[in-house]
């Protein structure tokens, strides 16, 4: 015999049938995507499981409930474009509401605790099975966007105030950056090529220089857009903070990491290195006699 729901309890229960049913069709649409057999077969037996989880609130409510397709289409896009890894990971941030309404559940419905076991379990369990290239190759771009963001918002600050020329500043900066981003690709083909690991040493460089010149590109952006140099030295260090805050927000979601305490240290090594940086560029000036 099907329990009577009070009210309230019965509306909670057809949100959390409408989030069932939504990650349903979001599994089957990234295993979709998936080259790999393996990662397939993972995917769609989750599928299977929340499929399942729907199929027995829809036999307490008495009611088909549609998926949020706008949600459906929105990971999809995620997974293509910042990973699997993290795509899954962010989906999990929001489970704490759905354990304890199957808290709650279970003192009508007994089989609502067996229901949050097996999701906590079976999908840990699952996803520990994925394998990824983005995160493989994530310290690779760690040390891009490190090396970049340290070194050149430093130099970018020393050459503010050594130059005092928007333009000059960014064709020296534009240059140091593309000369770098090389360097490293290089430094990290022949290290990762020494570890003979499983990474492969042309993509952990490919990454690393990407990487580089990405943040190369966006720091000296604002220095050819308009030409108070003090300003877009302002604006430069910004964008390091929201690149510095974009990917630890990644890593913190796809590994589980801390995000304040990497984005804090980030943040703190960068600037602090822009600011001794502004120091010299202003001694060095005053000791060469230079006057742009």
């Amino acid at each position: 015999m099907t329990p009577t729901l009070p009210p309230d309890l019965r509306q909670a229960l057809l949100r959390r049938q409408r989030d069932e049913i939504t990650e349903y069709h979001i599994y089957r649409a990234l295993a979709a995507q998936m080259d790999d057999p393996a990662n397939r077969e993972v995917l769609e037996e989750i599928a299977a499981m929340e499929k399942r989880h729907y199929d027995l609130w829809r036999g307490l409510t008495g009611q088909d409930v549609a998926p949020q397709a706008w949600k459906v289409r929105l990971y999809a896009f995620l997974a293509r474009t910042l990973g699997l890894t993290f795509t899954l990971r962010l989906m999990e941030r929001g489970e704490e509401q759905a354990q304890a309404l199957y808290r709650r559940l279970a003192t009508v419905v007994p089989e609502a605790l067996e229901v949050e076991k097996e999701e906590e379990e079976h999908e840990d369990r699952l996803l520990t099975l994925l394998q990824e290239e983005k995160l493989d190759y994530a310290g690779s771009v760690v040390l891009g966007l490190n090396d970049a963001l340290v070194e050149l918002t430093g130099a970018l600050a020393g050459l503010t105030l050594a130059l005092q020329n928007a333009r000059l500043i960014a064709l020296s900066g534009l240059v140091t950056g593309l000369a770098a981003a090389m360097s490293m690709a290089a430094s990290e083909y022949l290290s990762v090529k020494a570890e003979r690991g499983a990474k492969h040493p042309l993509k952990a460089a490919l990454y690393t220089g990407v990487a580089y010149l990405f943040t190369v590109l966006a720091l000296i952006l604002p220095y050819l857009l308009q030409d108070n140099y003090y300003l877009s030295l302002g604006l430069a260090l910004t964008t390091a903070i929201l690149i510095i805050a974009a990917f630890n927000f990644y890593n913190a979601v796809a590994r589980g990491s801390s995000f304040w305490r990497d984005f804090l240290e980030m943040v703190l090594i960068s600037l602090g290195v822009a600011a001794i940086s502004f120091g010299l560029g202003y001694v060095l000036r005053l000791w060469l006699g230079v006057e742009v």
